[in-house]
This record gives structure tokens, sequence and C-alpha cells, in this order.
């Protein structure tokens, strides 16, 4: 794909946008930095953060280049079903504030494997720990930094390499003044992140509309509906080509459960925004951050379906394609290489933003599972206040290092990055899930039975995948399989996730049962029920997006 150049005002636009967020930070650091010694306050931002800056900080870690690219990317070849990990994440985040948030804060809880240690023992919080750092680094920050650096670099015209040691040490230069600084940065990355995504988004309505006759974005729209349709159906039938990456009601009621979950109750770098704060605080900053999910497919989604009507009708011909093949990942930056001057810059911006706000808070999150879960617990336990700090910066700088040295040689497949990252966290998800939400909510889980379903699950995970293949029975009535790039029969990844998940809870519930330390399990947790009482506002504003949800699922079905 032909790489474009920005011009002049392109340029200064960027070049606003890196002064407001530098600035501001700068300044949040400076009034904020008598109490940086303190390592809560470093990791957690303990009690500052208010509830705007909490939601806008979890979407800021969330959006980046693999929803920017893969998600349009998605949307170019499957349509607006992707936007069920948009959707259902809504929704999820709803359970998170109402189910999981007061059971982290009555406990106070820092961190994941500290949760593990303690509902658990140490073996299950280390093997957690060491398996989240090289998830973190190896598979999250090492894709969100190949992929914004491969669409900045396709979109500005300047080499890979400079783009991605540029968005690291920007991203280095916020996460070393800790999570105020990233909390309220932030703020303006999801700013300029929405306002950038609409502005594309507007423009290729617009195009589309032009195309096709007419003019505006609602007949831009309109013609996306009537002229592709088969990109506006939620729900796959078996017979459908993306069956595998969304087979069928498994989004709505399995697996895809299981990857929300997981990923925004059970996440370090998610949940950490929220844990330094009350619990009413919390709950309104998630809340915030599901209305703000609700809007993400305008932004992410629907420009990869106008993009695929284009280059249907003849358009983008060549752009659309990577050595010889048809890239839906290019989908993104083709759009942008098309936008006027000036709004080339914002929406270059917005990228960026998203890149290096999600970079931030991904090193952040692995900084602080190193410090307080291993350094503290494991080489220095006598670490003072200021140890720990200085620990975590070295952490950061040392991981984003890291990052860039392996991200050229990562090779994202076909799949694409989204689905690139999906399914590869998918093989951790199921028993990692099976582990909090047993230790949440049934006091007889035992640690033999967590550690079972801990290393079980991720070995059942690889298994499960080739069953199939391996036994010949390639549809039965427990499971459809479907050829891969190989040819060989493997098992949707979100149906893999279903099957281990059961397999990890019965598991764990026989190990439990057959233990006799189960019976008076001194670990299990006190859940009283006054802890998940809401307060009117909240429930209206989750009754809202519960009725948005119903609506558009009953539209698009």
């Amino acid at each position: 794909m032909q790489a474009h150049s920005l011009q002049l005002l392109d340029y200064l636009v960027f070049l606003f946008y890196f002064v407001v967020v530098s600035g501001y930070g700068y300044w949040i650091y400076n009034k904020k930095k008598s109490k940086i010694t303190d390592s809560n306050d470093f990791f957690l931002a303990e009690g500052s953060l208010t509830w705007w800056a909490i939601g806008a900080s979890l979407i800021a870690s969330n959006i980046s280049a693999e929803q920017f690219i893969g998600t349009s990317g998605d949307g170019f070849q499957m349509g607006l079903a992707i936007a069920t990990y948009e959707w259902m994440a809504a929704a999820t985040l709803l359970i998170v504030a109402i189910f999981f948030m007061p059971i982290y804060l009555k406990n106070k809880i820092f961190t994941m494997p500290q949760f593990l240690n303690r509902r658990y023992n140490s073996t299950v919080s280390l093997i957690m720990a060491v398996f989240w750092l090289l998830l973190y680094i190896a598979v999250n920050l090492t894709s969100i930094l190949y992929l914004g650096a491969l669409a900045v670099s396709t979109i500005s015209g300047l080499d890979f390499t400079v783009c991605m040691i540029a968005m690291s040490a920007f991203a280095i230069v916020i996460t070393l003044g800790g999570m105020k600084v990233i909390g309220y940065t932030d703020v303006i990355q999801v700013v300029f992140l929405v306002l950038g995504g609409l502005v594309t988004s507007y423009l290729a309505l617009d195009l589309v509309s032009q195309r096709f006759g007419g003019e505006g974005v609602l007949n831009g729209m309109n013609h996306l509906m009537t002229k592709a349709p088969d990109h506006f159906h939620m729900i796959f039938n078996k017979d459908n080509a993306n069956y595998p990456s969304l087979p069928g009601l498994a989004v709505l009621i399995g697996g895809m459960w299981i990857v929300n979950l997981n990923y925004w109750g059970c996440n370090q770098y998610i949940t950490q925004r929220a844990l330094g704060a009350d619990l009413p605080t919390a709950r309104n900053g998630i809340l915030f951050a599901a209305f703000l999910k609700m809007m993400m497919p305008i932004i992410v989604v629907l420009p990869g379906i106008a993009a695929y009507l284009l280059w249907k009708d003849g358009m983008f011909q060549q752009e659309m394609m990577k050595d010889g093949v048809l890239s839906k990942d290019n989908a993104y930056p083709v759009l942008l290489n098309l936008l006027p001057v000036g709004l080339k810059g914002l929406s270059f911006a917005a990228l960026t933003a998203a890149v290096v706000a999600s970079m931030a808070g991904k090193a952040n999150s692995i900084s602080t599972i190193f410090t307080l879960d291993i350094y503290k617990n494991y080489i220095n336990p006598n670490a003072t206040e200021k140890q720990l700090v200085s620990i975590g910066r070295i952490a950061v700088v040392a991981a984003t290092v890291i990052a860039v040295l392996i991200a050229p040689f990562m090779g994202i497949d076909k799949k694409g990055g989204f689905q690139f990252i999906q399914e590869y966290t998918g093989y951790f998800s199921p028993g990692i899930f099976a582990l909090f939400i047993m230790g949440f909510f049934w006091k007889r889980t035992t640690s033999k039975a967590a550690l079972f379903a801990l290393l079980g699950g991720v070995s059942f995970s690889i298994i499960s995948k080739y069953i199939p293949t391996w036994t010949g029975v390639t549809d039965s009535i427990f499971y459809s399989s479907f050829p891969d790039a190989d040819g060989m029969y493997v098992i949707p990844f979100i149906d893999r996730m279903g099957w281990v998940f059961t397999f990890c809870i019965t598991s764990m519930v026989v190990i439990s049962l057959l233990d006799p330390e189960s019976k008076n399990n001194p670990k299990g947790l006190e859940i009283d029920a006054s802890m998940f009482k809401l307060t009117p506002s909240f429930i209206v504003g989750s009754v809202i997006i519960v009725m948005m949800l119903l609506g558009l699922y009953t539209y698009f079905w």
C-alpha cells in the first residue's frame, strides 16, 4: 500500500494535540508530585480520579490501533456484527460495576495477583502474575505498538521504526508521571480520539453519498444499508463465511461473555482505573465508559463498511492490496489518506492518541504487577515507597523497550490485528475468569481447584482447538468446526472458550468438593448483600443502556 504524507497544516494540528497533552500532563505532574513517593498514589492515583476521568481513561486504554485498524478491517470484511465486541462490552461494564467493584474495593485490592493471593495462595498469584506480564508485553503491548506504527507510517509516510520509537517515547513520558497523569491526560486523549474518529466516519459516509448520489451522512448511511445489506446482520448463520469468527448466538449467550467479563472485570490495566476510587465514583466512571462504548461502532466499524462498499464499487483497488493480497486492515488508513488537509491531521492525532494512551495504560499495569506482586513480594520485601516508585518507572521503560524490539517480528496473521489479539488472549481467558468468578461467589473453592483451572484451562484451550481434526468428527451435537488457513478443522475460538470455561468450572467444583479443607475454607470471601446496593442515577443509566442494546439487536438481528 502506498504511503502518503501529511501537509504543514496537518502537522500543526498534530503539534497542537501534542502540546496540549504534554503540557496538561506536566501540569498535573507538578501539581501532584508532592505525593508521588507513595506507591499507591503512583500506581492507582488513590482517591484523586473523578468519575469522568475514570470513564475516559477506561476507554482511552481500551481503544487503540486494534480497534481503529483491526475493527475497521473486520467491519470491511464482516460488517456490523463485529460491533458485538463493543456493545456487549457496555453490558459487561454494568455487571462489573454492580458485582465486581464492591468486592475489590471492600477487600482493598490493588492488583489482580493480590486478589488471587488473598483468595487462594501465593503459588496461584505468582503464576498468574507471570502469565499476565508475558501476555501484556508479548501480545497486547506489542500488537498495539505494531498496528499503531503501521497505520501512522502508512498515513504520514514516516519510517515504521521511527513511528514505533516516537510513540513509545511519548507513552513512556506520560506513564512515568503515574496514574494521575495517565488518568487526566486520557480525558484529553479521548476528546481527540472521539473527535478525530467522528470526522473520519462523517467524511467516509459523505464520500459514499457522493459516490452513489445525494449528499449528507444520512444519505450515505442509507446507501450502506441498501447496497451492502449483508454487512448489517448481527447474528451469522453457519453458512456465512464469517461464522467461525462470530459463531451465531454464542455472541449473545456463549463465549462472548467470557471474553468481555474477563477483559473488563479481571484485567489489571482496566480495573486499575477504578481501584483507587470509592464505590460510587468507580461505578459512575464505569457507567460513563459504558455510554462511550455504545458509540464506538460509529467510529471504528462504520468506516470499514464504507470502505467495503467503495471498494466493491471499484475504488481503492490497489490501495487495499498488500503483497498482492486483499488486506482488510488497510481499510482505515485508506480512508484517512482521503481526508482534506487539517482534518487529516486531526484524525492522525486521534489515532496517535489511541495508541499512546493504550500503551501508557498497559505499561503502567505491567509496572504495577511487576513492582507490587513480584519485586515487593519476592525480590525486596523491605523496599521503601520511594524504591517501589523507582522500580515501577524502570519496569515501564523496560517493558516498552522489549515491545519495540519484538514488535516487527510479531507476525500478525491473515485474521487481522483485532482477531489476532482476541484469539491469543482467548487461550487464557476461560481459566482466568473461572478463577475469579468462583473465588468471588463460592467460599468452598480451594487453591488446588484454582491451580488446576489455571493450568488445565490453558492446556485444554490448546488441545480443544484441534479435536475435530484429530478425531475426524468435524460436526457433532457438541460442536461445529471449520477449516482454518492450513485446512485443519478447528472449533471457533469463541465456542472453544465456552467449552473450556465449562470444563474449568466443573473441575473446580469437583476438586473443591473432594477436598476436606473446602468445608471451612478460611479464604472464602464474606459477601454482604448491602455491598451491591445501587443509587437511583446508576439504575437509570443502566436501564437506558440495556434498552439501547435491546433496540439495536432487535433491529439488526
